[in-house]
C-alpha cells in the first residue's frame, strides 16, 4: 500500500507533512507495532524514532495509564478500541517520558483502510494539555477562593445564570484527589480513654486538617468516625495539605498532648486521583453534597494499607504532579487491593 510505503521514506511528501506538525503522530499496524514516529513525538516524549520504530508502547516505551490510574498498554487501550469497533475514537491519557514523568494528553486515533476495506493501520494524534489542565486547575481555585466570600446560594445562583441553567445543581463527573487520613489504633485508644477524651482528641485533629485543608484549596467532604475524606482539584494541593498535617500540625498537636500528660496519636494518609461522581446523595428530607465512585473507594484502600505516620499515593496520583512533588516520592509496592482487577503501584513520601 502506497501510504505505508511513504511513511518508511523520510523525504516523502507525507512523511515532510507529518514531521512539521506540532502534535505528536505515530502509526501503528494492527499488531500495534509503531511503524512512524514523528519530530513532535520525539520532542514530548524524548524518545527518537529509531528507537520505537518496530516496537509497541507495551514494550516498556510510554506505558500509557488512564484519569483513573489503570494501565492501558496492556489492556483495552483507544487504539484496540479503534481497530475492534472499526472507527475512530479518542481520550485524555497520561504517557510515560523516556525520563520517567507522565504528563496528560489528549488523543485521538483514525484507522487507515486499504482498496479492500481492510483497516491496514491507525494513526494516533496526541497533543500535551497541560496548559489545558493547569488552566482547569486554575479556574477550580478561583471558584474555591470566591466561595469563600459569598454564600453557598448566591454562588449556586451566579453559577446557574452563568451557565444558563435554572434547573438548581445536577450531578456532575469531576477530576479530582481524594484524600482520605485515619487514626492508628484509634480503637485501642477509645476503648482506654474517657469518652470525652476521644471527642477532645477528635475535635483537636479535625480542627487541625480543616484548617490545613482549606489554606491547601481543598475541601472536607466528610468526618467518618476517626477518619477525614477531603477532595482537591490539584493533586499538587493534596500533597501539600498532607505534607503540611505530617509535618507540622500533627507534631505540634503531640507536643501540646505530652505537655498536658496525654498520649501522642499517630495517623495514616493515603491519596488518589481520578474521575468521580459529585452530586446530592440521600433522601427527600435530607442531602448530603458528596463524591462517589472507584477513585473515592480506591484512596480508602491505599491509606489503609500507609505505614504509620507516612504518606502512601497511587500511581494515578503521581502521574499528576509537578516535577518538583513527583520528585518526593518513591516506589513502595504493587497492592492488590479488593475490587480491583489489577495490582495497583503505590508511592511513599520519602523526605
Amino acid at each position: 500500500m502506497q501510504f505505508l510505503i511513504d511513511l518508511q521514506n523520510p523525504k516523502s511528501q507525507l512523511a515532510m507533512a507529518l514531521n512539521s506538525l506540532y502534535d505528536g503522530v505515530y502509526v501503528v499496524n494492527p499488531q500495534r507495532q509503531i511503524l512512524f514516529w514523528n519530530k513532535a513525538a520525539e520532542e514530548m516524549t524524548g524518545y527518537s524514532a529509531q528507537e520505537v520504530i518496530g516496537k509497541s508502547c507495551k514494550d516498556d516505551i510510554l506505558n500509557h495509564i488512564d484519569e483513573n490510574g489503570v494501565l492501558l498498554c496492556r489492556s483495552y487501550c483507544p487504539i484496540v478500541k479503534s481497530f475492534s469497533c472499526n472507527c475512530s475514537s479518542s481520550a485524555k491519557v497520561y504517557p510515560k517520558t523516556k525520563a520517567g514523568k507522565r504528563f496528560p494528553v489528549e488523543t485521538h486515533i483514525s484507522l487507515v483502510y486499504d482498496n479492500e476495506g481492510q483497516a491496514v493501520a491507525a494513526i494516533e494524534v496526541f497533543r500535551d494539555i497541560s496548559h489545558q489542565e493547569d488552566y482547569r486547575i486554575m479556574q477550580e481555585k478561583f471558584n474555591s477562593i470566591i466561595r469563600k466570600y459569598v454564600s453557598s446560594t448566591t454562588y449556586s445562583n451566579v453559577l446557574d445564570r452563568v451557565q444558563g441553567d435554572n434547573t438548581g445543581a445536577k450531578p456532575r463527573i469531576l477530576d479530582l484527589s481524594i484524600l482520605y487520613l485515619d487514626v492508628v489504633n484509634f480503637t485501642g485508644f477509645s476503648e482506654k480513654n474517657s469518652p470525652q477524651a476521644v471527642v477532645k482528641l477528635l475535635n483537636d485533629l479535625f480542627g487541625i486538617c480543616d484548617v490545613i485543608t482549606r489554606e491547601c484549596y481543598g475541601d472536607i467532604d466528610k468526618f467518618i468516625g476517626d477518619a477525614i475524606m477531603a477532595t482537591f482539584n490539584d493533586a499538587n494541593d493534596a500533597i501539600r495539605s498532607a505534607e503540611k498535617i505530617l509535618q507540622t500540625g500533627i507534631p505540634e498537636l503531640n507536643k501540646q498532648r505530652i505537655e498536658h500528660g496525654e498520649m501522642p496519636l499517630s495517623i495514616r494518609i493515603g491519596i488518589n486521583s481520578g474521575l468521580v461522581l459529585q452530586g446530592d446523595i440521600g433522601t427527600i428530607d435530607r442531602k448530603d453534597l458528596t463524591v462517589i465512585g472507584d477513585a473515592v473507594n480506591t484512596a480508602a484502600r491505599v491509606e489503609k494499607v500507609a505505614p504509620s505516620d507516612k504518606l502512601l499515593i497511587s500511581e494515578a496520583t503521581l502521574s499528576r504532579l509537578s516535577e518538583e512533588n513527583y520528585a518526593k516520592f518513591e516506589y513502595y509496592r504493587c497492592e492488590e487491593l479488593k475490587g480491583k482487577r489489577e495490582d495497583i503501584k503505590l508511592y511513599k513520601y520519602k523526605l
